[in-house]
């Protein structure tokens, strides 16, 4: 019995290239959903076609309500809404064989990557993993791998699947804004699922040494007083709060409440 996770972001989605296409509201929104919904489905179709014997999909976008249940696969699973206390990671556990991650995004600061960030692109400038800067995919396997549980799959643009098989041993990626049409970025993440939960068993968990630091720079000193207000927290510059734990699954907790306690006072873009 193979249960897998798949947790789909919309900034790595094949055709998505701009802000106002993640936005909610804006006119070009309903079509990005519809997009994400489409390679979420190749991704749980390709996990069915590998052995899954469940599939469960965490919307881990935004407001993490995107994904159009009326669309998706009825076989899968879905998790939808927010606020979730882990976030992009919400309904994960021991119980789950492989994780996959679809229409991921590179890190925050990121050259030419497209709509890099880390979690919250409003507040926090960098994340920083025991002082190398980390991206989502990363932050998220570490969270995986205390639950000896390896991830086997990025999708999103080249930046983001070059960042993942940087840090991620053994994984797949498929770069889906490098020439590759609507249909055959599909076709791509579903023959590549199908490839990662059939072979499942090769994979090793990220796991990295405790102590954990988890560091990050933020988008002003107000939001960084709001984020210092996390139990654990140090504040060690003006913009910067840090958090030292022997638990990952401590630190990820830390990181996610640095992002609801300081949104309020992050920058809003315009049509926001």
């Amino acid at each position: 019995m193979t249960n897998v996770f798949i947790s789909v972001d919309m900034e790595g989605i094949a055709g998505i290239a701009h802000l106002q296409q993640v936005w909610r509201g804006s006119d070009d929104f309903p079509a990005a959903r519809d997009l994400m919904t489409g390679e979420a489905n190749a991704a749980v179709s390709g996990a069915f076609d590998g052995g899954a014997t469940g599939v469960v999909v965490n919307d881990s976008h935004g407001d993490m309500y995107n994904l159009l249940p009326e669309k998706l696969d009825p076989r899968a699973e879905l998790i939808l809404g927010s606020p979730k206390t882990l976030s992009m990671m919400q309904g994960f556990g021991p119980d789950f064989g492989v994780a996959l991650f679809v229409g991921y995004h590179a890190a925050a600061g990121t050259q030419a990557a497209v709509l890099d960030h880390t979690y919250s692109g409003r507040l926090i400038w960098e994340v920083r993993l025991n002082g190398e800067p980390a991206s989502e995919a990363e932050l998220n396997a570490a969270f995986a791998g205390t639950y000896g549980v390896p991830v086997g799959l990025v999708t999103g643009d080249d930046k983001a699947c070059a960042q993942a098989a940087k840090r991620l041993p053994g994984i797949r990626t498929v770069i889906v804004k490098e020439g590759y049409g609507r249909n055959a970025a599909r076709d791509a993440i579903r023959k590549a699922a199908a490839e990662t939960v059939a072979a499942r068993e090769e994979l090793r968990p990220y796991r990295g040494d405790p102590p954990f630091v988890l560091e990050a720079d933020v988008a002003n000193t107000s939001a960084a007083d709001l984020c210092a207000l996390a139990p654990g927290t140090d504040r060690t510059g003006p913009r910067t709060v840090r958090f030292q734990s022997e638990d990952f699954r401590e630190a990820f907790r830390c990181l996610l409440a640095w992002t609801y306690l300081g949104a309020s006072e992050a920058p809003r873009y315009a049509g926001t």
